[in-house]
């Protein structure tokens, strides 16, 4: 059983890598779940798949760019059939919701945490290919088929569970996206309505529903496209969609 270290708002919010070992420059997982997903790669490595992380830690800072691009029309947002969603004729909220079907709320991403991470394996994609982090590619008939069949087999035995292995309403199914449920069930419950609200407003200039070329330059960075809908939505995007997910598996091994 993991030995729960406290939990500091700061890394709860994505504003802090304290609790962070960093693999390589680009990715980092939490110190308290090194060895559960060193063990984890190891295994699989025996059964041919060899493991590596697409995405791990993610700041407040690098969540919030995702979500303003998208709120902006800068990157595409996708619905569930993997179309492009016109946002020109949306209104503030139904752009908030189209966004959060793939892409979480900075502040309220798992990734901040370090124990929630998107998976493939490298020698399981054609040479040159591109991932995408979309569905079909972890489905019956795509390249990562096998590692989300070992995964549903095995991850438990590492204590590591899917949280949005199936669509419930809120964030889209994600067989990439695996958690360590020892320390995840632990960040989930810390995190509130309040602590979000009170880091929006303390983290981000507000600007209410608008586009990077209405905020001036030197805000562009600290604001958070769609705040005003977000803090008047907040409790029904924190049932719908931030402890809307899938139960931690009875047979998780390691639970906290």
């Amino acid at each position: 059983m993991t030995k729960l270290l406290a939990i500091k708002p700061e890394e709860l919010l994505g504003q802090s890598d304290q609790h962070i070992h960093y693999i390589n420059e680009r990715v980092g997982i939490n110190k308290q779940m090194l060895n559960a997903y060193q063990a984890l790669v190891d295994s699989a490595q025996q059964d041919g798949i060899d493991i590596a992380i697409a995405s791990g830690f993610r700041s407040f800072e690098r969540q919030r760019l995702i979500w303003n691009n998208k709120f902006s029309g800068i990157s595409p947002i996708k619905d569930v059939d993997n179309n492009i969603v016109d946002i020109t004729s949306l209104t503030p909220i139904e752009i908030v919701h189209a966004i959060l079907l793939y892409s979480a709320l900075p502040g309220a991403s798992r990734h901040h945490w370090g124990c929630d991470i998107d998976v493939y394996a490298t020698n399981l994609l054609p040479k040159d290919y591109q991932l995408k982090l979309e569905p079909w590619e972890y489905q019956t008939s795509g390249p990562l088929a096998q590692l989300s069949l070992w995964l549903t087999k095995h991850a438990h035995q590492f204590g590591f569970y899917l949280p949005y292995k199936k669509y419930q309403g809120g964030v889209a199914a994600e067989l990439w996206h695996i958690s360590y449920a020892p320390l995840a069930k632990h960040y989930q419950k810390a995190l509130t309505t309040d602590l979000l609200s009170s880091c929006f407003e303390q983290r981000c200039i507000t600007q209410s529903n608008t586009s990077p070329a209405n905020i001036p330059p030197e805000n562009n960075e600290q604001a958070l496209l769609g705040q005003n809908t977000i803090q008047e939505n907040l409790t029904l995007i924190m049932t719908r969609y931030i402890n809307n997910t899938n139960a931690i598996p009875d047979n998780c091994y390691n639970r906290a």
